[in-house]
């Protein structure tokens, strides 16, 4: 199991993290790659099409705001799962990202979570779908949340 997290812009790091920190708890490899897909998308499409020849399940997080090409581009070239988990450092900032990153081309899945935590729990659960063992640790973690309440 597999989640190259890729950030369009080193600045993404502390965001980027949060992302791991979750992710590595439950045991999965994470790695992080910064690309733009505007300035240099031969890295992109290299780095993607060697993926695309690994065995194993791969989801991959992006990060990118303002024109989230990132996102789009990795979803219309890999044939594993994309979650775009945008940055923003206020409300205006915000609302520039969500909407570069709903607003997808056809033919290019990238799913939107806005939460950092809530992306690597959705990658999470993805990847779960064909891991027995990391089933069981998601269906533990649901149980702690619930016995909170």
């Amino acid at each position: 199991m597999y989640v190259p997290i890729l950030l369009g812009s080193e600045s993404d790091k502390a965001h980027a993290q949060k992302i791991a920190d979750v992710l590595t708890s439950f045991g999965v490899t994470t790695e992080f790659k910064v690309f733009s897909a505007h300035k240099v998308p031969e890295k992109l499409f290299a780095f993607i099409q060697e993926c695309n020849k690994k065995k194993g399940p791969i989801v991959y997080i992006t990060i990118a705001g303002r024109s989230n090409g990132l996102s789009g581009v990795t979803a219309g070239n890999a044939i594993h799962p994309v979650i775009a988990c945008p940055p923003f450092a206020d409300k205006a900032d915000y609302l520039v990202n969500i909407h570069s990153s709903l607003q997808m081309p056809s033919d290019t899945p990238a799913m939107t979570v806005i939460d950092p935590k809530n992306a690597a729990m959705a990658a999470l659960r993805i990847l779960a779908l064909s891991d027995e063992t990391l089933k069981k640790k998601v269906e533990a973690g649901i149980r702690e949340m619930k016995a909170k309440f």
